[in-house]
């Protein structure tokens, strides 16, 4: 399957291009300050290493949930979505981004932090993407084109906004506030995600809900870069 992926430039293309369009897109609104592109690759790379990482406590996850839930698939859903998968992809993502970015001088821009956890997202999204894509192909792609792979360009706008909001904290002292705030960094996005794949599992009946919910992070997470976008400033 893998060289026919390789060989297959549409597999190629329904794969990566809907992460290189976000990239594009919260890459130009950076608008005070860009990014080294040294920088953004290694927090893609970054991001590439998450879902390993993330794999690894998923499948024990998995495994001790299974053995706790085994006749309760409404509990195991529960808590697979909510804890394991969530956290545990999130968690990773913003660990990577911290050791990545906390301490870099380029870090001089409060909307630094969106771009930082963007790109962090959609490495974790685009190798995650090109998997299922290698597995099920062309029609995956597209589904997930407008569905998996911006929700999670969205989850890192919510890292990046606290994130952002954490780093200008510490640079004025107010560590207890920069401490809750890289707290919500990964709370927030987790409990988006958890909600995400918890309804797209079909747990809640009805397409429509998942719809709303999608529709609704999508325009939240847009309004949110304009606002950060527009309202930047320098902290360092």
């Amino acid at each position: 399957m893998f060289w026919y992926f390789t060989l297959n430039p549409i597999l190629i293309a329904a794969a990566v291009i809907p992460a290189i369009v976000l990239m594009v897109y919260v890459y130009r609104a950076d608008r005070l300050e860009k990014e080294s592109p040294v920088q953004l690759v290694s927090l893609l790379i970054g991001g590439v290493i998450a879902t390993a990482l993330a794999k690894v406590t998923e499948r024990a996850g998995d495994f001790i949930l299974s053995a706790a839930f085994a006749d309760n698939m409404e509990m195991y859903n529960f808590f697979m979505y909510f804890g394991v998968v969530a956290f545990s992809e999130e968690g990773f993502k913003y660990l990577l981004l911290k050791r990545r970015t906390w301490r870099d001088p380029g870090f001089n821009c409060q909307f630094d932090a969106v771009v930082y956890a963007v790109f962090v997202s959609l490495g974790f999204a685009l190798w995650e993407n090109i998997a299922y894509v290698m597995m099920y192909g062309f029609g995956t792609a597209l589904v997930r084109a407008v569905t998996a792979v911006p929700g999670h360009a969205c989850f890192g706008v919510f890292m990046g906004a606290f994130y952002g909001f954490a780093r200008r904290y510490a640079n004025e002292g107010r560590e207890s506030a920069s401490k809750r705030c890289r707290m919500l960094a990964v709370i927030c996005p987790a409990l988006l995600h958890g909600a995400y794949d918890y309804i797209a599992s079909g747990t809640m009946d009805g397409e429509w809900v998942f719809i709303a919910f999608v529709a609704a992070l999508f325009l939240a997470a847009f309004m949110m870069v304009r606002r950060l976008s527009s309202h930047d400033q320098y902290i360092d």
